[in-house]
């Protein structure tokens, strides 16, 4: 499955959303699985310009666009998603 590096950037809400709950990352990890098939599969709390660093599986480029307008779409986040290609992908690609 196509893999995704999504950068996030609390909102002034968000960040009190996060203050007052934390678990509700992982309340939003549930969603974008249930509702749009993505699987975390990895993620971090960061320091720099970004709050969040997380790294997605999604069925492909519309879908991850989807899921991330949609979290976008609700004040809290910002969200910057990059496409990512495994390395021995990469490579492969590069020697044909």
């Amino acid at each position: 499955m196509p893999v995704y590096i999504m950068l996030s950037t609390l909102t002034e809400e968000g960040a009190k959303t996060i203050k007052e709950n934390p678990a509700r990352v992982k309340e939003v990890n549930q969603e974008l699985e249930r509702q749009f098939g993505l699987k975390v599969v990895a993620q971090y709390a960061v320091l720099g310009p970004y709050d969040f660093v997380n790294i997605v599986e999604a069925p492909d480029n519309e879908t991850v666009a989807r899921a991330s307008a949609e979290m976008a779409s609700r004040g809290s986040v910002k969200i910057q998603t990059l496409a990512a290609i495994p390395m021995d992908e990469f490579i492969a690609r590069m020697q044909r």
